[in-house]
């Protein structure tokens, strides 16, 4: 539903895959876009805060194997199933926190948030492509 309802694009593209594929893809989309939504929509909340909640919930998730968040039971079940790297996670989250704090980067600041906020969540995918 989450990436059915934010993008089109990526949804129609992710028909493309087999289903096992499809709902592990729909679970990273998911993860991403929630962390997204709290730095770029959240207004007038404590977004540090938010997102502090949000990746200890991740973590605690991943380790537990469970979560009452609908978006982080899906993502902590593929991140054990396909084993996505903790560090592929923790720069994501890295690259969320550089987003709370608007800054003119420097080249070395915007490779980082580069590589955390899209080169990473093309590496949790491949994790799922490669099985």
């Amino acid at each position: 539903m989450v990436t059915r309802q934010y993008s089109t694009s990526f949804s129609i593209g992710s028909l493309l895959l087999d289903s096992q594929s499809r709902e592990a893809i729909y679970g990273i989309y998911g993860f991403v876009r929630f962390a997204d939504e709290i730095v770029d929509t959240f207004h007038g909340y404590d977004k540090v805060k938010l997102l502090r909640k949000f990746r200890e919930d991740t973590w605690e998730s991943i380790e537990e194997g469970i979560s009452l968040n609908p978006i982080l039971n899906s993502f902590q079940a593929v991140a054990r199933e396909y084993k996505i790297k903790k560090e592929y996670i923790e720069s994501f989250f890295k690259s969320m926190e550089t987003d709370l704090h608007k800054t003119a980067y420097t080249r070395e600041n915007y490779d980082i948030y580069i590589d955390g906020s899209a080169e990473v969540v093309g590496l949790m995918c491949l994790q799922v492509f490669c099985r």
